[in-house]
């Protein structure tokens, strides 16, 4: 249904591409997760779908048609076979919701008859049936964003592209969404959901393919949000944990000023075997051995705070 073959997009006066070969499949009938920080190329690979940009090189396969060849007129045929679900929904204010879903289908010229039997099934479908003469205002964020889905399932597209379609609600109304985008996807349409919603990919497990910089970096079947930690080796860790410590707590966490006391050469002196230069050599070890665990703080090291906000960096792009 959708195949990338090394696509690569950049945009004037940009440091970096905003897809850099990029190779990705997507077959009929599979549901998937684009997920990614902002900026990492999530809105370019809608925009690319919908052929609202063309790539700068790779090539681009949608339902069989090859979009670095389309023409300009075979545009509309294009985007009969997607139907698209926006973050704000974009609703007609002045249009009931079933004239809202009908429009649709007025624009690609269906008959009266077949919009009277196929807007009320998919109004029922999206659980909206007792609102059809509702304006937009009247209806919550959810209902306005069913109110979305069906307009862009009302022609029964081969490929959902949903982008951000959960931004705006709440948890609760953000699963039912997805639930019903899941709904959409068994009666065997494609659908590509582009989302920041971490806890609605962990919980709804789906494949996962995330970008990074306008790359890929992960294509996960029942993927999460986030990619799994690598797995320690029991081994490894075991014989770790095994060495012989080389100091105690107490000294590695000393304060300059709390250094703990070194014996003195009298006491070394008195233990048997031990003559007077001996012991004065075996204090002076072990003075030197305690400064050395004495943990230094200068200007040139940094606190651990500073220490581990120097070590963050996020990155991200989302939007239409």
């Amino acid at each position: 249904m959708i195949r990338f073959e090394n696509v690569v997009k950049a945009y004037p006066r940009t440091a970096r591409p905003a897809l850099d070969g990029v190779d990705l499949n997507i077959p009929q009938g599979q549901f998937a997760y684009l997920v990614g920080a902002s900026g990492s190329g999530k809105s370019t690979v809608i925009r690319l779908l919908l052929r609202e940009e063309r790539v700068t090189s790779g090539r681009i396969q949608v339902a069989g048609r090859d979009l670095s060849r389309i023409r300009r007129r075979e545009i509309p045929r294009l985007r009969r076979d997607l139907g698209v679900v926006f973050q704000d929904f974009r609703l007609l204010p002045d249009k009931t919701i079933y004239d809202n879903v009908a429009y649709v289908m007025h624009v690609l010229g269906t008959r009266p008859k077949q919009v009277r039997e196929v807007v009320p099934a998919t109004l029922e479908l999206v659980g909206l049936s007792a609102m059809s003469r509702r304006l937009p205002h009247e209806l919550s964020g959810g209902e306005q964003q069913r109110v979305a889905i069906a307009r862009a399932v009302v022609k029964k597209p081969r490929l959902l592209l949903a982008d951000e379609p959960t931004g705006n609600l709440d948890p609760g109304t953000s699963r039912e969404i997805v639930r019903l985008l899941g709904r959409i996807n068994e009666s065997g349409t494609t659908v590509l959901m582009a989302t920041h919603d971490d806890s609605i990919v962990n919980e709804l497990r789906r494949r996962v393919i995330e970008l990074d910089a306008g790359r890929v970096v992960r294509d996960e079947a029942d993927g999460a949000y986030f990619a799994p930690r690598p797995q320690v080796d029991p081994a490894v860790a075991h014989s770790t944990s095994a060495e012989p410590p080389t100091a105690t707590a107490e000294s590695v966490n000393a304060s300059p000023g709390d250094a703990q006391p070194v014996e003195s050469t009298s006491r070394l002196g008195a233990q048997p075997g031990l003559d007077g230069g001996a012991a004065h050599q075996g204090a002076q070890r072990q003075a030197t051995a305690a400064r050395a665990l004495i943990p230094r703080r200068d200007s040139a090291q940094p606190e651990p705070q500073a220490a581990r906000a120097a070590g963050a960096a996020t990155a991200t792009e989302v939007g239409r």
